[in-house]
């Protein structure tokens, strides 16, 4: 069985993220999110802040972070990252 990650423990990761990236958000309100949906289904969610972005492509779980230039910069199987800090919880 595969556990959805949660839009709140993907918003923390991308914070972190963006943090360890030298993006440094003075709250979690400053990132700005977008999120994509067709035909009713949420497809992705998009996360900006002072020019790095993140995308969270919802069905396959991946989360991907690009810097000011657009260069990718990491790749997280959020499948394999959140699901085992909810097991341990």
């Amino acid at each position: 069985m595969t556990v959805s990650p949660q839009p709140e423990e993907v918003r923390q990761l991308v914070v972190r993220a963006f943090t360890e990236l030298g993006a440094q958000p003075r709250c979690v309100s400053e990132v700005k999110e977008t999120i994509l949906i067709d035909e009713g289904k949420c497809l992705a969610r998009s996360y900006r802040l002072r020019g790095f972005m993140a995308m969270w492509l919802v069905e396959t779980g991946i989360l991907q972070f690009y810097d000011p230039e657009g260069e990718m910069l990491r790749t997280v199987n959020l499948f394999e990252e959140l699901v085992p800090q909810r097991e341990a919880a």
